[in-house]
Parts: structure tokens; C-alpha cells; sequence
């Protein structure tokens, strides 16, 4: 790797449980080859959140024996127990977290952590995003801290922030609202999963624009006959950003 570049790999929705073994070997086999700087997934680690499914995906991800950054999404929080669901619902994300992650020390990126996840919210199913107040606000707070740093800052979330296309309904619920935020407060960029399809775009809100930067899947939950997949996302010296969306061969 050029020492004037950081190589992040951007993975998404695992979904440990009913995850794609030969999915999940070709990225390990990729990350033992080409040791990017670290790994970033952005949510959905397991299926339904036993602790049966996170010791498995903490074998997987100590396997990698890279540096990690790990972000729950909507499915790692308890599904079959209620009670923990409401009172600790990330104590057994947190738990892989301090397992297997760390605070990554990035030389040519800063990244930010932000929660789009809540415990219950008034639709079914409860699986797309909400952004609350105070969860943006530590986002932002994080930004401002970073203000007079000059390395791209990208924003790790599990929900896209906005649809697909303008003029669709957001499924995520005042998306708008921190897509305008984050971006106003200097982000570049946000990673985030979920929809188990790829995507690489540069959307505005008001005056600013961002770019949204999505990562399938190495899951057997496959939608739209997309393959697993995962990106390659390269931070140039200049600050700038550029990303491979790599999908398995052979299928």
C-alpha cells in the first residue's frame, strides 16, 4: 500500500446467524493479503443478537487481526428477550466491541460514530432508522472537536441517511435533518449499510452537499439478486476519497 494512502475496508450487515461462509472467507482472505489500515462495519453483526451469534462473529472478526471499528445496527439489539432489549440494549454489542474493536488512529481519515438505532419506535417493523436529538448531537459535538483537523471525516452510521432518490419518502425518520447537520459541521462522507446494496453518491441538503457511501452484504440475505460485496475505501494525502465496490466472483 502507498505510504501516501489509507485503506479502509468498509463491510456491512453480517447478519452472524445466517451469514455466507464463502462470503465471509473471501473477505478474510482479502484482508490477510492486502492488510488494509482497518475494518469498519457498519452494522447488522448479527441476526437476531443471541449470544450464541456474537460469539461467533467474535471468532471471526479476531481472525482478522486488523484493527476494527464496529457499529451496531438494528438487528444487534436483543430480539428474543424484551426486558434487556429496553433496559441494555448494546450490552452485547458493546461486549464484541471491547472485544475486538478499537479507536482507530487513522493517518489520512478521522471517523465519527453515530447511532441511528433506537429500542422501539411507532411503526412496524422496527428495523429502519430514527435519528434522535441527542445522538446527533454527540456526532456533531465530535465534529466541532475535530474542526481544525484537515483529514476527511467520515461518519459511521447502520441507516442511509436519506432514500435512494430525492422525492422518495426517507425511510429513516429526520434523515434529512442530520444529513444537513453533519454535512454544515464539515463531514464528507457517511458509511453506513442496510439496505444490503451498494451504493457510492454525493447528495446535498441546502448548501451542502455530502457523500453517501453504502456497503452490501456477507449475508445470505441477498436483495435485488445483488452479490455480497464490500468496499475498498482509499484516503488519499490530498483528502481525497475514493471507493471500490469489490462483489464476489463466481456466482
Amino acid at each position: 500500500m502507498a505510504a501516501d494512502q489509507t485503506r479502509v475496508f468498509h463491510v456491512s450487515d453480517v447478519h452472524f446467524g445466517v451469514e455466507d461462509r464463502e462470503a465471509l472467507d473471501w473477505f478474510a482472505a482479502a484482508v490477510a493479503t492486502e492488510r488494509p489500515d482497518a475494518v469498519i462495519c457498519t452494522g447488522d453483526l448479527t441476526q437476531r443478537a443471541t449470544h450464541a451469534q456474537y460469539r461467533v462473529a467474535a471468532d471471526w472478526f479476531q481472525s482478522l487481526q486488523t484493527p476494527i471499528m464496529l457499529q451496531p445496527g438494528n438487528h444487534d439489539m436483543p430480539y428474543y428477550n424484551p426486558w434487556e432489549r429496553f433496559r441494555t440494549p448494546y450490552a452485547r454489542a458493546a461486549a464484541l466491541e471491547q472485544a475486538v474493536g478499537s479507536e482507530l488512529e487513522l493517518r489520512h481519515a478521522l471517523v465519527v460514530p453515530f447511532d441511528t438505532n433506537v429500542r422501539a419506535q411507532l411503526r412496524w417493523p422496527w428495523s429502519d432508522g430514527v435519528v434522535t436529538r441527542g445522538k446527533l448531537d454527540a456526532a456533531l459535538d465530535r465534529l466541532a472537536r475535530l474542526a481544525d483537523d484537515p483529514r476527511p471525516k467520515l461518519v459511521a452510521c447502520h441507516h442511509p441517511l436519506l432514500p435512494a432518490e430525492d422525492g422518495r419518502k426517507n425511510p429513516t425518520i429526520r434523515g434529512d435533518m442530520a444529513f444537513a447537520e453533519l454535512a454544515a459541521a464539515g463531514a464528507d462522507a457517511v458509511l453506513s449499510g442496510h439496505v444490503h446494496i451498494p451504493f457510492d453518491m454525493v447528495r446535498a441538503r441546502g448548501n451542502h452537499s455530502m457523500r453517501m457511501i453504502g456497503a452490501g452484504t456477507l449475508s445470505t440475505r441477498l436483495r435485488n439478486n445483488v452479490l455480497p460485496s464490500y468496499n475498498v475505501v482509499t484516503i488519499g494525502a490530498d483528502g481525497t476519497i475514493e471507493i471500490e465496490i469489490r462483489s464476489i466472483a463466481g456466482r
